[in-house]
């Protein structure tokens, strides 16, 4: 299951060292993926929709923080261009 926290706090943030974790870019599209690991995720730009093969879609933006599970194949529709931090693990 996909799990969201809608604008954490900065001291979340911090904890989790957000800050020090690469980022990634994607512009407006849409394209299948699969989670080989837990990926953690905090969005500074963008709309995304997600939709697991099993399900509900799920749809957050910037300011988001996101958890995806190990093993989870989706697919993404990205609504506005995403910028965002990540880690695998």
């Amino acid at each position: 299951m996909i799990e969201i926290e809608h604008q954490p706090g900065a001291e979340r943030l911090q904890q989790l060292g957000v800050f020090d974790w690469p980022v990634w870019e994607k512009e407006v599209s849409t394209f299948p993926w699969h989670y080989a690991e837990r990926e953690i995720c905090y969005l500074l730009e963008g709309e995304v929709t997600v939709t697991p093969e099993e399900g509900d879609s799920v749809t957050f933006g910037a300011g988001d923080l996101v958890t995806f599970p190990a093993g989870m194949a989706c697919t993404w529709a990205i609504h506005a261009a995403v910028r965002k931090h990540y880690r695998f693990g």
